[in-house]
Parts: C-alpha cells; sequence; structure tokens
C-alpha cells in the first residue's frame, strides 16, 4: 500500500512505523506538517497515498491536517472525530459514562463557587485537570478547599482552552500504578502497567516506569467497548484498578505514544498497525 505518515517531530515512533513498513513493501510518503499548506482547489500532492496515519504530537495540528486530508477524500486513522472525542475530557468523559463503561466520579462547573460546591460533595482529596491536554500536565491533587482555589486561579490564569470549565474528579485509591492498554483494529493486543513509586501521576513522560501487561479478559473487553464508543483505528487507554469497582477509564489517547510498550513487551506495534491497516483498506 502507499500510506502517508502525518507529523510535526519525528520520534522513535515515527521513526519506526516508516522502517516497518518499508521492509513490508509498502511506499510511505511522509508528511512533516509544519511544511504543508493547503490552498482551496488544489491538490495535496501526496502521490497516491491510500490512507493517512496521523502522529502529530500537537493536537491542534493534528484535528486540522486530518480535516484537510478528509476534505480530500483521504482516508485518516485516527480521523478527525476520533481526535474530537479524545482530546476533550468532557467529551470523553461524558461518552464513556453515558455508554455504561465505568469512569472515576466526574464533576463540570463552571464557576469556582460551584466547583468549591461539587468538590466538597466528591470528598477531597480531588483531582483537577485542564479539558484539554496530555503528557499529565497541569493535573494536580487538592487536598482542601484552599489548595483547589489556588488552582483553580492558576488554570484562569493560564492560555489553556476551555480555562474557565472546572473538571474535578475524585482521587482513586488506586495501586502505584495504572494501566495504557491498546486497541489497533478491532483487537487489544498490548498494554503496560506505567509504575511510580514516589508519585501518584504515572505517566511515563514524568518519570514512571513501564512494566509488562498481561491482558485478561475483562481489562480486553472493557477496551474493545471504549473503542466501540469512541471509535477510531488505534487508541492508548488508560485504566485505574480501583480496588473494590475494579477497573475505570481514565483517559483515551488518539495518537499515543508506544515506545516503552514495544519495549518492555518485545512487540512489535508497528508491524502489528500496519498488518491491522492493510486488512482495513482491503475491505
Amino acid at each position: 500500500m502507499i500510506l502517508g505518515v502525518s507529523y510535526d517531530l519525528l520520534r522513535w515512533e515515527e521513526r519506526n512505523l516508516i522502517d516497518e513498513a518499508r521492509k513490508e513493501g509498502h511506499k510511505i510518503v511522509p508528511v512533516f506538517t509544519k511544511d504543508m499548506a493547503f490552498v482551496t482547489g488544489e491538490d495535496l500532492g501526496l502521490l497516491g497515498a491510500e490512507a493517512i496515519l496521523q502522529r502529530n504530537t500537537s493536537h491542534s495540528r493534528a484535528l486540522s491536517s486530518s480535516l484537510i486530508f478528509e476534505a480530500h477524500g483521504l482516508r485518516v486513522y485516527n480521523d478527525s472525530m476520533t481526535l474530537i472525542r479524545c482530546e476533550n475530557k468532557l467529551h470523553t468523559t461524558s461518552l464513556l459514562s453515558k455508554s455504561g463503561i465505568p469512569v472515576p466520579k466526574t464533576a463540570i462547573a463552571f464557576s469556582r463557587e460551584k466547583a468549591l460546591e461539587i468538590a466538597e460533595e466528591l470528598g477531597y482529596p480531588v483531582v483537577i485537570k485542564p479539558v484539554e491536554g496530555s503528557w499529565g500536565r497541569m493535573v494536580a491533587r487538592a487536598q482542601d478547599e484552599d489548595s483547589l482555589r489556588s488552582l483553580m486561579e492558576y488554570q484562569e490564569f493560564t492560555t489553556v482552552p476551555f480555562k474557565t470549565v472546572y473538571y474535578i474528579q475524585e482521587f482513586v485509591e488506586k495501586p502505584n500504578r495504572d494501566i495504557r492498554i491498546f486497541v489497533i483494529g478491532d483487537e487489544a493486543p498490548v498494554g503496560i502497567y506505567r509504575v511510580n513509586e514516589k508519585s501518584w501521576k504515572t505517566n511515563t513522560a514524568l518519570g514512571a516506569t513501564a512494566l509488562p501487561l498481561k491482558i485478561d479478559e475483562e481489562l480486553r473487553e472493557l477496551a474493545l467497548k471504549v473503542r466501540e464508543v469512541i471509535g477510531g483505528f488505534f487508541l492508548g487507554i488508560d485504566v485505574f484498578e480501583d480496588r473494590e469497582r475494579g477497573y475505570l477509564v481514565g483517559e483515551v489517547n488518539g495518537v499515543p505514544e508506544y515506545k516503552n510498550t514495544a519495549r518492555v513487551n518485545q512487540f512489535n506495534v508497528s508491524g502489528f498497525l500496519l498488518r491491522k491497516l492493510g486488512e482495513v483498506l482491503r475491505k
């Protein structure tokens, strides 16, 4: 197949995807979005690409370029609607909850006063998150009303989107780890534990360690159900293990990183992704 890879930063994942695709005899059309310009009525010049793999780290670039590719009749993985559902935590949580998928108890408020009121009902500590964001940035735990006030004030004076929308979540009493499980096509083949002995945050970007995950049937079924709700072809799903309630879905990533997953599991994520994509394109 002729496959476009859209990216704004050439990380290990993108290099590995391109290498694996070439090993399997596919033609790759790299699309560096920072060098891309779109003019209405003109061809994009993608040399016959049958599909585009969306790998931009910037959500705005990922979404915007996906919309452009789709407008030109190209199939994009993940498509723009999947990216919208994944990036906006309010949208993600609402869709999952509506579909009966277990999520942490979450509240949305549109004023400081109401946010403080709802946090009291949830019970401290609570976690406050930006509605849009990744890599654990600006995710903070508030131990009491005073610290929550400070965190809300900080959020209001940033440039993040939805800065006056307060997304407040219960603090889940989990082990010192969470789960990242990947859905690729119609399968959930691989995942990791993200372990942090020093902090409650388990993002590997913030120092957590990746360990191999043995996927049980309950977790597999949960991941595939999330995919039914969110859509998409390649998802990274973050799952908490609550001591009483079991698995809770925290977030869904539409452009997931997988270097550590491939490394600790000795699993060829790029190769698996390309084979599943080939199956989809042949249908």
